[in-house]
C-alpha cells in the first residue's frame, strides 16, 4: 500500500464525531477522526511497513501518525528515528502509541531513560509510559526499578501534567508485576498520596496506585519475579478510561 492509498482509507474512516472527541482529548492540528478500532483493522491489513510508516509520520496528520506507530517495524525502527518522532508528540493518544512502539525495540531502555530526563511533557510521558509497559519483563533489573520508584516518589508532584499520569502508571506496573518490589511500590504510593492530573473535558480519571496494584494482583499478577518477556504486549496496561479503552 502506498501513502496516497493509506491516507484515502484513513480519510474515509474518519468521522466528525470522532474529531470532536479527539479534540476534547487534546488532539490538535489535522486529523480525520479515525476510531482506534478502525486504526487496528487498517494496521492489520497493511502489516509492518517501515517505509510507509515514515511517510505517514511526515504528513503531520494525527491519524496518519497513530497508524505509522502501529505499522512501524520494531526490528527496523532506529533509536534516532524514534527519538525524532518523540519530539513531535503533542497529545497523550499519540504518545501512548509511540511509547508502545519504543518499548518493543532493541533500543527501548536507551530511549526511555533519555526521554524521562526531558523537560517536555509529552517526551517524558512517553518514557514513563514505556517503562510501565516494560515493567513485567527483564529490561530493567530490580535495582534499576527501585531507583525509578524513588525517582517517581521524589518528582511526581512537580512533574508536568501528563507526565504525572505516566509516572503513576509506571508505579502501578512496577508494584503489580514485580512482586519483589510490591511492598516498596505500595509504600511509595502511600507516601505520594493522590496524584492530581487535569484530564480536560473528558471523563478520564487518575487511578489510585495502591488500590489499582491490589486490583491487578487479585486478577492474577505473578507473585514472583516474572519470566522473561519478549515484547511489551506481555506486560499489562494499567488503568483504562471507560471511553474506547483509552487510558
Amino acid at each position: 500500500m502506498d501513502l496516497a492509498q493509506a491516507l484515502r482509507l484513513l480519510e474515509d474512516a474518519g468521522t466528525a464525531q470522532n474529531r470532536k472527541i479527539y479534540a476534547r482529548h487534546g488532539v490538535r492540528g489535522p486529523t480525520f477522526g479515525v476510531s482506534y478500532a478502525d486504526q487496528g483493522k487498517l494496521a492489520k491489513r497493511i502489516g509492518k511497513d517501515a517505509e510507509l510508516a515514515e511517510a505517514l509520520w511526515k504528513t503531520g496528520n494525527h491519524d496518519a501518525r497513530v497508524l505509522a506507530a502501529a505499522i512501524a517495524d520494531p526490528a527496523r525502527a532506529s533509536a534516532r528515528q524514534l527519538d525524532q518522532w518523540s519530539k513531535d508528540l503533542d497529545n497523550y493518544g499519540l504518545t501512548d502509541s509511540v511509547a508502545k512502539l519504543a518499548a518493543a525495540t532493541s533500543s527501548a531502555k536507551e530511549l526511555v531513560l533519555k526521554w524521562i530526563d526531558s523537560d517536555g511533557e509529552w517526551r517524558s510521558s512517553a518514557g514513563w509510559t514505556a517503562i510501565a509497559l516494560l515493567a513485567a519483563g527483564d529490561a530493567f533489573s530490580e535495582r534499576e526499578l527501585a531507583r525509578l520508584l524513588a525517582r517517581i516518589e521524589e518528582e511526581i508532584h512537580r512533574a508536568p501534567n501528563r507526565t504525572r499520569y505516566a509516572m503513576n502508571q509506571a508505579l502501578i506496573a512496577i508494584g503489580a508485576y514485580r512482586a519483589e518490589l510490591r511492598d516498596a511500590a505500595l509504600a511509595a504510593a502511600e507516601r505520594i498520596g493522590p496524584v492530581e492530573v487535569d484530564h480536560g473535558e473528558t471523563g478520564c480519571k487518575t487511578p489510585d496506585a495502591a488500590s489499582y496494584i491490589a486490583k491487578v494482583v487479585a486478577r492474577g499478577a505473578p507473585r514472583s519475579k516474572p519470566a522473561k518477556a519478549s515484547a511489551p504486549a506481555r506486560a499489562a496496561k494499567p488503568a483504562k478510561s471507560k471511553r474506547t479503552g483509552r487510558r
